[in-house]
């Protein structure tokens, strides 16, 4: 919602959920910009498994099953973002750590100018 509110008070407009034309877009982007043939994916650190980030962390039960899961999650969303590429979109990926209230204002600020200079 953060980064979905601040591209609309920018002026970009978007589709939500990976839908364009009625037709579903590879791994479901979170924001589909027709206009700059461009999406959008807002990863979670865990679940994409962001490397060398501190949100990322194997839990220590299971971790057979987390490490196998995770690194599914990758090569699917690996296969995604070259498809798409394939289909003529560009692909923009945040991490959930870049939406830190730290780092919060630059991520967006430099989301918006690749956006915009597509």
């Amino acid at each position: 919602m953060i980064v979905r509110r601040f591209l609309h008070a920018q002026g970009l407009r978007f589709r939500l959920h990976g839908k364009y034309r009625g037709k579903k877009l590879p791994g479901k982007p979170d924001l589909v910009f027709p206009k700059y043939r461009t999406v959008v994916f807002v990863n979670g650190c865990f679940w994409h498994g962001h490397q060398h980030c501190r949100y990322y962390r194997l839990p220590k039960t299971r971790r057979a099953y987390w490490k196998k899961k995770i690194e599914g999650n990758r090569h699917r969303d690996a296969q995604n973002y070259v498809r798409l590429v394939e289909e003529g979109w560009n692909v923009l990926l945040v991490w959930g750590c870049e939406l830190a209230a730290a780092k919060r204002e630059k991520t967006l600020n430099a989301l918006a100018l690749r956006i915009l200079k597509i």
